[in-house]
């Protein structure tokens, strides 16, 4: 019997009382639901994907619903050894929106995986806009490090599995309570974009976890991140993006605080603050010519590891990586006017402990390397099926021989 526990309870409560709201406080008019595709008639960065989805919009009351659904199959070999073919409900989103007046708005994600078994609300957040350049932003918020974490959603990929870069070493879809401002300006061809965020942050369980290792997604265990912030000092979170029409869209962040608790009712725990601090550069173009589709990104990470720790537990870690899709087919097929057949394939690096032994000046080991080559189908571009080959070389800290895995995928993303 599967376990839920009492705040899984909670959130789904929620949930279903906000949509019997909104079924019981409108008329039968109003509840017409008509489309609304995402926006494709201006210029986006990826700061804009939380709100550039496709939805439902009910009637004239202003709200919104949509979201997506991910399942794949999966077949792995590693080092000759198989468990078979499984089958895999990966996640389920579910997006509602409202405008609450003029130059005030709501947006939320609740989201659902491995069938259930996990439920969070990844992003609830009311937007208070003065000005295109300054607007403010409080509530549940994804940190915007990089360009992944945001810009996640699985029929967006012609990948099953996300990045490791994004969801092994940074914290993937890493959601915390906070407030910030963002804002865009445009010049021309040129769009400039920023977002700025207080918010609670990371714990000593990035150096204190089953992973016995550096592990920032660590910090996704620990709820009560929603309700208090363990080290008492807020994280910075801040992004640059600059995009050109022409060109595609370049992004830099920086994400940044203290992650320790140098005291507790009295008794002190540490001697000294510790940080984790982490830049990122993210990239995106599609070449006209060839429609081309790349992007990418990068990231490196300081965290300050006391001294008592073996060197198992890594003060520096870094990864990419980088995606690339070309179409190769793009015609009417059934009743799908767009049907397009793409080849992609995408590279994943991560060094998750950066640095020589002391003892012997050896280069650690602990890093890992893929290659995913894909082939995708979308009838249109909000569904996608994907066959993905993904082969993945591992090592351990002492550089013993690569473990290698090799794994088929087969799965459906759609947005609904």
């Amino acid at each position: 019997m599967q376990n839920i526990s009492p705040s899984t309870y909670l959130k789904t409560s929620f949930f279903i009382a906000t949509f019997s709201l909104i079924h019981f406080g409108v008329s039968a008019q109003d509840l017409k639901f008509t489309k609304t595709p995402s926006d494709t008639t201006s210029q986006k960065l990826s700061m804009d994907a939380n709100y550039n989805r496709p939805t439902f919009k009910i009637g004239n009351t202003g709200v919104a619903i949509g979201g997506y659904f991910e399942a794949n199959s999966i077949y792995s070999v590693e080092d000759g050894i198989t468990d078979g073919l499984s089958f895999q409900a990966r996640r389920m989103s579910l997006l509602l929106s409202g405008s609450i007046s003029k130059r005030i708005k709501f947006l939320s994600e609740i989201e659902f995986e491995e069938g259930g078994k996990e439920i969070e609300i990844e992003y609830a957040a009311i937007d208070i806009a003065f000005d295109p350049l300054v607007n403010l932003r409080t509530g549940i918020i994804v940190n915007p490090i990089g360009s992944f974490n945001q810009n996640h959603d699985g029929p967006k990929y012609e990948f099953v599995e996300r990045p490791n870069e994004a969801v092994d070493l940074l914290p993937g879809t890493f959601s915390n309570v906070g407030v910030g401002l963002y804002g865009k300006t445009y010049k021309g061809n040129w769009i400039f974009g920023y977002e700025a965020y207080l918010s609670n942050g990371f714990d000593s369980s990035i150096i204190d976890n089953e992973n016995d290792r550096t592990s920032l997604p660590a910090t996704k265990e620990n709820p009560e991140r929603f309700s208090e912030n363990f080290s008492g000092q807020p994280l910075v979170t801040t992004k640059l993006a600059i995009g050109n029409k022409n060109f595609g869209e370049v992004g830099f962040s920086y994400m940044g605080g203290r992650y320790n608790k140098l005291e507790e009712d009295g008794l002190e725990l540490d001697t000294k603050a510790r940080r984790v601090d982490v830049v990122a550069f993210d990239f995106n173009t599609v070449i006209n010519k060839t429609g081309t589709a790349i992007m990418g990104e990068a990231a490196y990470i300081w965290v300050d590891v006391p001294k008592t720790y073996t060197q198992q537990f890594g003060n520096k870690q870094w990864g990419w990586f980088m995606d690339i899709v070309q179409p190769v087919l793009k015609r009417k097929i059934l009743d799908w006017d767009d049907a397009t057949f793409n080849f992609a394939t995408r590279l994943d690096y991560v060094d998750f402990n950066e640095g020589r032994f002391i003892q012997t000046r050896e280069k650690i080991g602990d890093h890992l390397f893929a290659i995913t080559p894909a082939i995708s189908f979308r009838p249109t571009a909000q569904t996608v099926l994907r066959l993905n080959y993904r082969y993945e070389w591992k090592t351990d800290i002492l550089n013993n021989p690569n473990v290698q895995t090799a794994t088929w995928y087969f799965g459906i993303s759609s947005y609904f």
